[in-house]
């Protein structure tokens, strides 16, 4: 049989193959699979394709596109790939690792597109991310909340955050519960190195289109609640949800910023085969 990797390799970046081979037959010592240079266009048009969609959803709920900020979600995506992106036009870019975060900062990877932090954020780690990005996305206890206020007064900066809303009550997720949330808001006044500017929500994982539409709207009524709670340091104009797999029934539901990574991106198993 003729080696598959041969066949790949004869080939010109530019061109599309497929390849059959069952894994009985592959005795390579390692294949490692990586974006090749033409993924360029590749991610342009998936962001396009994105774009449209949104549209789409947008009109269809009598909103306007233009009050939906796409979000690149780039965990295990290179600098090259996070560039990419944002010449295709993304809105900001979502680290979830600080990491990554610290490497792809090094590599001005984010140049041209402001940076959230949306994921899970140990206090210990609040100094590599305040002051380093437009918005933390995830601050999902007042612990933390402590935390990132201390930091930011250290720094002599306001930092802007969306308080993290475990909206399915699932005990695997951090996040508040959706009924403090009107409470941490009342507090809000004695954090004054923040600025909240929203919400942001994990919903469970969705196998069909609709599955999660309650749990949008839950979070579009609690957004809603809480804007007559408005203060000094608290402006409600941020509403993220919204993921590749649902984020159209999220725009339906009043979603401001959806956080899509595996749709622009590709999955983020990159697989490494080692056999033999």
């Amino acid at each position: 049989m003729v080696s598959p990797l041969l066949r790949i390799e004869s080939v010109s970046e530019a061109d599309t193959i497929t390849v059959y081979c069952p894994l009985s037959t592959v005795n390579y010592n390692k294949i490692d699979f990586y974006r090749k240079k033409d993924f360029t266009m590749s991610i342009a048009e998936n962001v396009a394709r994105i774009r449209a969609q949104m549209n789409e959803a947008a009109i269809a709920a009598g909103r306007d596109p233009k009050e939906i900020l796409l979000c690149a979600a780039t965990k295990m995506n290179d600098a090259d790939a996070v560039r990419q992106a944002i010449a295709a036009g993304v809105d900001c870019c979502g680290e979830n690792r600080v990491q990554e975060l610290t490497a792809k900062l090094a590599e001005n990877a984010y140049e041209g597109a402001p940076v959230h932090f949306i994921g899970h954020l140990q206090t210990n780690k609040v100094r590599q991310v305040v002051g380093k990005v437009d918005l933390i996305q995830s601050v999902d206890s007042e612990r933390l909340l402590k935390a990132i206020d201390k930091e930011a007064a250290k720094q002599g900066i306001v930092q802007n955050i969306l308080l993290e809303v475990n909206i399915g009550q699932e005990a695997s997720k951090s996040g508040f519960q959706a009924e403090d949330i009107p409470g941490i808001v009342e507090k809000l006044g004695e954090y004054p190195n923040v600025c909240m500017k929203g919400l942001m929500a994990i919903p469970p994982i969705s196998e069909k289109e609709g599955e999660n539409l309650n749990f949008f709207q839950k979070m579009f009524h609690l957004s809603v609640d809480i804007k007559n709670k408005i203060g000094d340091n608290v402006m409600v104009d941020c509403l993220s949800m919204g993921m590749s797999g649902d984020y159209r029934d999220a725009i339906a539901s009043g979603s401001t910023m959806i956080r899509v990574g595996t749709a622009i991106f590709g999955a983020r198993d990159y697989a490494r085969i080692h056999q033999g």
